[in-house]
């Protein structure tokens, strides 16, 4: 089965490379990787002309931000699954993609995730917040629950039925992608009980109490719009991540 890991980067030249050398660590037999870079001024792009041999698709152009980005790569893709690394991210171990394969090998799971760590920018191996998920269920759902979105990997065709990121959405379309898919898409999920990825602190929607509030707005309108919940989910959804706090690894 093949695997396509998309990574959307714009000026990141400082941990691009670690991104990309954790996914090219996988033991997983069949991995696709696919660049897309928003037009980088600050040497990210000479950073991925040294990687250049050993990816699938490489794109250098501007780009509507990182949901733009992301449907890029989606349209790019001949993996039978799809997932991301972000620039900042690595894999937790070099058999991630096995494991999400492995999920995969039951023809009647469209999507799987995993567990989280937030980790410091400066340090990944020092651990910020860990993000245990659990099983899916459409009651959780509409508590405001979701699965960590870089753990996501889902069928190349369920994007292709589905869609994949509403640019509309400045902050939250990883949500509002989420929610269509599992809500109104009725796809199904496996949890796989592990840390899949480790995600470096600092991401645009928790930069500002700007982007804090924008998010929770564009949230509240996901909800809406799929049908999911409402203004008690958005409040679930926030209080939930405190306990994250308390657990380090």
């Amino acid at each position: 089965m093949k695997i396509s890991v998309i990574t959307a980067v714009y000026n990141n030249r400082d941990t691009v490379a670690q991104a990309l050398d954790s996914a090219l660590a996988q033991t997983h037999p069949d991995v696709e990787l696919i660049v897309i870079d928003g037009g980088s001024t600050d040497g990210t792009v000479a950073v991925l002309q040294g990687y250049a041999d050993r990816l699938a698709v490489l794109v250098s152009e501007p780009d509507r931000g990182i949901y733009d980005a992301l449907n890029k790569g989606i349209a790019r893709a001949s993996g039978e699954v799809v997932g991301f690394l972000h620039s900042d991210d690595l894999f937790a171990d070099a058999a991630v993609l096995a494991r999400i394969g492995a999920a995969f090998s039951d023809p009647a799971v469209d999507a799987a995730y995993g567990d989280l760590l937030y980790v410091r920018k400066d340090d990944p191996s020092r651990v910020v917040r860990t993000w245990r998920s659990a099983a899916f269920s459409p009651a959780r759902l509409a508590r405001g629950w979701m699965p960590p979105h870089p753990t996501f990997y889902v069928r190349r065709a369920v994007y292709e039925t589905l869609g994949g990121y509403d640019t509309r959405y400045r902050i939250a379309a990883d949500y509002d992608c989420v929610l269509r898919l599992l809500g109104k898409g009725g796809i199904r999920a496996a949890y796989i009980p592990e840390v899949l990825v480790k995600m470096r602190v600092g991401g645009a929607s928790n930069r500002s109490l700007k982007n804090i509030l924008q998010k929770s707005r564009e949230d509240y309108r996901a909800l809406r719009s799929n049908g999911v919940g409402g203004l008690r989910a958005l409040v679930w959804k926030n209080l939930s991540k405190l306990p994250q706090f308390w657990e380090r690894g």
